[in-house]
């Protein structure tokens, strides 16, 4: 092995300037090492021999990007809202429905996203849906009125409906080892994206007003889009369409920019499946995984933005209101603008994202994937009980903000989870689908956290807490874990049997 893998001469052999000089047992080793070599190379061996280096920093800065955006959008919805309820008089129904039509969209754009990225390429389907949502994230900024607000704020959602593929896209360029850790690290783009959204709103909406906010919360898309001509497409996408030394030249820039060497070998090409079709996601191995899932990122939107909504809600009403567990405006056109000390309040429960991503992050390598999504939903339930009783402002916002660290810290573990669990073929497909249920729950929780929350406090957060129970129940039963394991390429058929694949070492 040692005369074989050093070789330098034309020979291939150490110390042999002249072929003649080369042994038929050495040309039998050489030959017989390179063919097992060749058969076994996969680009997961590869990444783990180029490592995690700069390359993989400058994709997760960019990807980061379009997670940025992504967040600000949605934690706009919760500071638009009670803006308009305001300032153009409108009914809380009405005002759930700017956060309903935005998910409406998402829901629409994710499996659409996900067929193009499966169809056409990773860095097509996550180019285009970041250009269109910077477009109508501008286009939204001169609604004159709210129906045309609605259709543009809709048309939004349809764009950030994709953004999930940006954890598909990432998580192939990444070594087995670190992947875990970087897609959960590439989450603190989210929370930062929270954050960030806060603080602007803070400053901008007493002065500039709604309309320059909706502007300037396009401001990473736009620096994404501007930029994304940089990134090369999945060497796994590239495989997958034949494409083996488009494939191999992404994998020596990615080795250029490391500093390392790539192996020698051969890489196959996979097998040529039909991508993008819906019934892969239902076959024997797989069609429990799916529907388990399903209801998870409906149960983690459904939540997530459920304790989203809840905190303007919350701290908007008095003390006094709260007592006796209804909170009851005498008028539905009545309004209140957020005030200084309701961002402050905001800004603290946004921060609980940055420690909820660390703890999880913790647990997913150490305990698993499926037990810290259970872990998750178990804490948030237990620590959005106390909600139901008659708490004051600060106690409901320590509450308010570890609950929102377990979701939010679970969310990742399910962006983390499902490509892990899906073979290339049909990853950015399966992403996209499961994004479309996790919209379904995002719909319905503005009319449970805005709507029946004015009826009965106890009710709307009991819905939520059983919700978490019953996900954290699905996320312990589901047959696969995957921690440890390499992204599939195509659909073992070793899992059939309820084995999971182990680590290319």
């Amino acid at each position: 092995l040692e005369i074989v893998m050093t070789s330098r001469g034309e020979s291939g052999l150490v110390g042999h300037s002249d072929e003649s000089q080369v042994t038929d047992t050495e040309l039998f080793l050489h030959v017989t090492v390179s063919s097992l070599f060749t058969e076994t190379l996969t680009v997961d061996d590869v990444l783990e021999v180029i490592g995690f280096g700069k390359f993989q920093w400058k994709i997760s800065l960019l990807t980061g990007l379009s997670w940025l955006g992504d967040a600000m959008e949605v934690m706009l919805l919760s500071i638009l809202g009670p803006h308009l309820h305001c300032e153009w008089r409108l009914h809380s129904y009405e005002v759930a429905l700017i956060t309903s039509v935005v998910f409406v969209g998402m829901g629409i754009g994710s499996p659409i996203w996900g067929n193009v990225s499966d169809k056409y390429g990773r860095k097509i389907g996550l180019v285009m849906c970041m250009c269109w949502t910077l477009y109508y994230g501008l286009m939204s900024t001169f609604a004159p009125v709210y129906g045309w607000l609605l259709v543009l704020r809709g048309l939004v959602g349809v764009g950030v409906g994709g953004c999930p593929q940006a954890v598909t896209y990432y998580s192939e360029f990444l070594p087995v080892k670190a992947r875990g850790m970087c897609v959960m690290l590439i989450a603190v783009f989210w929370a930062g994206g929270a954050v960030f959204e806060v603080l602007l709103a803070l400053l901008v909406m007493p002065t500039l007003g709604w309309r320059w906010l909706l502007i300037l919360s396009t401001s990473p898309v736009a620096i994404f889009v501007c930029f994304c001509f940089w990134l090369p497409e999945s060497p796994r996408f590239d495989l997958l369409t034949g494409r083996r030394e488009k494939a191999m030249a992404t994998l020596a820039r990615i080795a250029k920019d490391n500093g390392k060497v790539l192996p020698q070998g051969k890489i196959s090409v996979y097998k040529q499946n039909d991508r993008g079709q819906i019934k892969d996601l239902f076959t024997p191995q797989y069609w429990r995984t799916t529907l388990l899932l399903w209801f998870i990122w409906f149960a983690n939107a459904f939540s997530y933005y459920g304790i989203v909504l809840l905190t303007t809600e919350m701290l908007q009403a008095e003390d006094s209101s709260i007592q006796g567990a209804k909170i009851e405006p005498s008028c539905s056109l009545e309004c209140k603008y957020l005030t200084s000390a309701d961002y402050k309040d905001l800004l603290w429960t946004t921060l609980a994202e940055f420690p909820g991503i660390f703890v999880i992050l913790l647990a997913v390598e150490c305990i698993g994937r499926k037990k810290s999504m259970g872990l998750s939903f178990f804490m948030f339930s237990l620590f959005t009980l106390p909600l139901c009783a008659c708490i004051g402002r600060t106690a409901l916002t320590v509450f308010i903000f570890i609950a929102r660290a377990f979701i939010s810290g679970g969310y990742q573990a399910v962006f983390l989870y499902t490509p892990e669990v899906y073979p290339t073929e049909n990853r950015a497909l399966a992403m996209g689908a499961a994004s479309m249920m996790a919209r379904v729950g995002a719909v319905i929780t503005p009319f449970v956290a805005q709507v029946l929350l004015r009826s009965s406090v106890p009710v709307t957060v009991l819905v939520y807490c059983c919700c978490a129970v019953l996900a954290g129940i699905a996320s312990l039963i589901l047959p696969i874990e995957t921690l440890g394991r390499a992204l599939q390429e195509s659909h073992p058929g070793q899992e059939a049997r309820g084995q999971t694949s182990s680590t290319t070492s």
